[in-house]
């Protein structure tokens, strides 16, 4: 398969959707945490919207993270820009990989917690937030260190897709 010059219009809408849905499930979990501490000190949780939105959000990362490598699988991604340096170039890989993995082992940690009421799953859910949040960090300072410091275009992929 030959690499594509850019990603399709579905890569790059996934890309940012996810980005958002990750961002609202960071800020936005305090009702799910409270929930989750009631439940344990043996008390009820109480219906609240921001829960069903974590619920429903998370959901959809893990779907969307599956419909994303199904397309990266069928479709590929565009290389690293020329002269990148192999190490930067796996570590790229990497990142990139944990992301993958943490958008589809968060969700399924949270579900296995909330809706199977395991409570090792809520302790790796919880360990996963700060993985997350480090991954998408270092994803977002790699991004503007291409667009600003080494100005090689990198960023315009993900907010141009390929027609």
């Amino acid at each position: 398969m030959t690499s594509p010059t850019a990603y399709s219009p579905w890569q790059v809408r996934l890309h940012w959707l996810a980005a958002i849905l990750i961002v609202l499930q960071v800020v936005l979990h305090e009702p799910i945490a409270e929930a989750w501490k009631a439940l344990g000190e043996g008390g009820t949780a109480a219906f609240h919207p921001a829960i069903a939105g974590h619920v429903a959000g998370g959901i959809l990362v893990f779907l969307f993270a599956l419909w994303r490598i199904g397309l990266r699988a069928r479709r590929g991604a565009p290389p690293a820009p020329a002269g990148t340096p192999a190490p930067v170039r796996f570590a790229a890989g990497l990142v990139h990989a944990g992301l993958y993995g943490l958008m589809l082992l968060m969700p399924l940690s949270g579900a296995a917690a909330w809706f199977g009421g395991v409570g090792a799953a809520a302790g790796v859910h919880g360990v996963l937030v700060p993985a997350l949040i480090g991954l998408v960090a270092l994803h977002v300072v790699a991004s503007l260190w291409h667009q600003f410091w080494l100005r090689d275009g990198l960023i315009v992929r993900m907010l141009r897709p390929a027609r």
